[in-house]
């Protein structure tokens, strides 16, 4: 008797795209694989891959926020920030990358859609018209400060659960340059003098 072929050998070669087609999830959100070569157990990359979801979302959120800045800007500073908001836009895309990049690897699955970005971020949305500029620098170091404060406190617990690539990640990736970014957003408001010193004789 000869033996059906199964249905996975008996489909014909086509050129014809096949499509609308739909399939159940490979992995549910909010799970890891079980078994990783990482020497990491369970507990411990379920843990991080939620707290890491949690920064790549407010890591997005930030990211979009510079770009809506750049669009956004005017006003004297128009060119200075205007290069600067996009500079840092593009340094917040690498990170969100590999912020996501970790948790694939921890064996989790990173959010990827704006819907669930909105969902799950801490940082407040701001309002779709345009703002002054000194409104939308306290809007980029308000988000700033949410991300370093989760990142002083990933890091420490990422180091009690002996997480080293996690801890390295989110102090070398995520922390240093968010600090970087933040100081060169607050010395747009410092308020000095552009043109003429203050005069310290007639002040005093």
């Amino acid at each position: 008797m000869t033996k059906k072929p199964s249905s996975s050998n008996s489909r014909k070669a086509s050129a014809q795209p096949h499509y609308h087609q739909t399939a159940r999830e490979l992995q549910a959100f909010g799970t890891v694989t079980s078994v990783m070569p990482l020497q990491l157990m369970e507990p411990v990359r379920l843990e991080m891959t939620e707290q890491l979801n949690q920064l790549l979302a407010d890591t997005m959120t930030l990211r979009d926020l510079y770009k809506k800045s750049h669009w956004q800007v005017s006003g004297a500073t128009f060119y200075q920030l205007h290069l600067l908001f996009d500079k840092h836009y593009e340094e917040q895309s690498e990170i969100v990358d590999a912020i996501a990049e970790r948790i694939q690897l921890l064996g989790g699955i990173s959010i990827a859609m704006a819907a669930d970005v909105a969902e799950l971020t801490r940082i407040p949305r701001p309002p779709k018209g345009r703002e002054e500029v000194p409104v939308q620098l306290s809007r980029l170091l308000d988000a700033h400060e949410i991300i370093i404060t989760h990142c002083r406190k990933l890091a420490e617990r990422a180091t009690k659960l002996e997480d080293a690539g996690t801890n390295d990640l989110v102090v070398s990736d995520v922390l240093r340059p968010s600090e970087l970014q933040s100081w060169f957003l607050s010395e747009h408001l410092v308020d000095a003098p552009l043109v003429e010193a203050e005069d310290l004789r007639e002040s005093a």
